[in-house]
């Protein structure tokens, strides 16, 4: 029974979507399609890729303003190309004092080992030299006996 009831609606509608469809025919005349006229921005961009904008006068008398605003960007670029070129030097020269400061720091190192009492006493063995073994002791001078003697 509900089948029955479902195709007594559909068969229904679409009778009355046909009436509706052969009313409204009948009813108003045809309308002819107008051909839509182009936007300013589709004007525009046609203009430019064509190139008609370069001989209207329009744009002539803004020629001034457009160079200095083609100049601006031009420098504009060249500022960013200067600032990578300034970054990339800058990270050169901080890797080059990263490799100075390594390099000074074992120099360093090195000396000092070098300069110990023992190392000295080795490098100067070969020399002929002697590490004293007799400890070193203070002379005493009185310096109003001197006085009196280089008077």
């Amino acid at each position: 029974m509900a089948n029955k009831y479902r195709e007594n609606i559909t068969v229904e509608k679409e009778n009355l979507n046909t009436n509706v469809i052969e009313e409204s025919l009948t009813d108003s005349p045809i309308k002819t399609v107008k051909s839509r006229k182009k936007g300013v921005l589709a004007k525009g961009l046609s203009n430019v890729f064509s190139g008609t904008f370069l001989i209207q006068e329009k744009t002539l008398s803004h020629l001034p303003f457009i160079l200095f605003l083609t100049l601006l960007a031009i420098f504009y670029i060249a500022n960013g190309y200067y600032a990578d070129d300034k970054i990339r030097e800058f990270n050169l020269v901080s890797n080059q004092l990263k490799e100075l400061r390594s390099e000074y720091i074992s120099t360093k190192s090195d000396l000092m080992f070098a300069s110990k009492q023992s190392e000295v006493a080795k490098a100067t063995e070969v020399l002929g030299l002697k590490e004293s073994i007799v400890p070193p002791f203070k002379i005493l001078v009185d310096s109003t006996i001197l006085y009196k003697k280089s008077n």
